[in-house]
């Protein structure tokens, strides 16, 4: 029987609270890389944060191993060329996916609110079912009617005046999800077959890499800049990138799948929550009125349910 089964109350319990300061850390996140977005251009924001979780997931993955072995359980490390070769290019996809679905999340969070931005960026969790059909894995009916709660409640929030209300950054946001959503069957993909914080340093180490070529190609950050943007920049790369996905990884073992993923989603309700004590933006009723809709998309895409056919579809 599944580790998540037997489990205590108060052993689900702990694991909800990880995930719960996990998607608190990455809903603050949006703060961080909105005011970064005042300094810095988002190739020069996303190659800093990157390079700084990288050498922070270092020392993480050597403590992770130390542990293991006294526990006397094999260590994650690739141990053939097979191995090695399955690490790479795992990394190197996860990687490439985070690259382009960051960029358009740092280039489009200066052109909206952090709340519009965390709660878009979070559509993630109804799109990933519905990229699964051409995989083979088609969703359950009631996605579908996610989807178009979730559509209601985007329209809400970013077409306050019809089709001209929605920004560049609206826009980005939309992409963004879309490839998160890419990302995230990757990251499930690869997940199951090699140690996860090695995962997520190939793949923050393979952000590192584009995002400093994209940097040298097309920005000219200035000291004073990257100075002004540090506070941002430690917290998005040590908190969001290194402590959060590793509380996310410590959070999921031995909890139902379900109660984590509607946990972790609670980071678009944290990131309007970041912009309002921080940086005093706020919605009108409209634009709550959306947030509120999008948000209950989200958590109806991902309670408890029990299959059964009607025709031919699954709900």
């Amino acid at each position: 029987m599944k580790e998540h089964v037997t489990a205590d109350g108060k052993y689900q319990l702990i694991h909800t609270l990880i995930l719960l300061l996990c998607s608190l850390i990455w809903g603050f996140a949006f703060v961080s890389q909105s005011v970064g977005a005042q300094y810095l251009g988002a190739n020069t924001f996303l190659a800093f944060r990157s390079w700084i979780a990288v050498i922070f997931l270092i020392p993480v993955i050597k403590a992770a191993d130390r542990f293991r072995v006294r526990k006397g359980e094999p260590t994650g490390k690739p141990r053939n060329r097979t191995q090695k070769k399955l690490f790479l290019t795992g990394g190197a996809l996860c990687g490439t996916a985070l690259f382009f679905a960051s960029a358009a999340q740092q280039i489009g969070i200066a052109y909206t609110s952090t709340a519009k931005a965390g709660f878009i960026t979070a559509l993630y969790v109804i799109l990933v079912p519905v990229i699964s059909i051409f995989l083979g894995r088609p969703p359950a009916g009631r996605i579908w009617i996610c989807v178009g709660i979730g559509l209601a409640g985007l329209y809400c929030l970013c077409m306050t005046e019809g089709l001209d209300a929605i920004n560049r950054g609206d826009v980005l946001m939309i992409l963004c999800a879309l490839i998160f959503s890419i990302q995230i069957l990757l990251v499930g993909h690869f997940n199951s077959m090699m140690d996860g914080i090695r995962l997520s340093l190939m793949e923050m180490l393979t952000e590192a890499v584009l995002s400093t070529i994209f940097l040298l190609i097309f920005e000219r950050p200035t000291k004073e800049a990257v100075l002004a943007a540090l506070p941002a920049l430690l917290y998005a790369g040590v908190m969001s990138s290194g402590v959060a996905y590793t509380l996310q990884i410590v959070g999921q073992k031995g909890l139902d799948p379900t109660i984590a993923s509607l946990v972790m989603c609670l980071e678009s309700v944290f990131s309007a929550i970041g912009g309002f004590l921080i940086l005093h933006q706020t919605l009108t009723v409209r634009e709550l009125a959306g947030c509120a809709l999008m948000f209950g998309a989200i958590v109806l895409s991902q309670l408890p349910h029990k299959e059964r056919e009607q025709g031919g579809i699954r709900w």
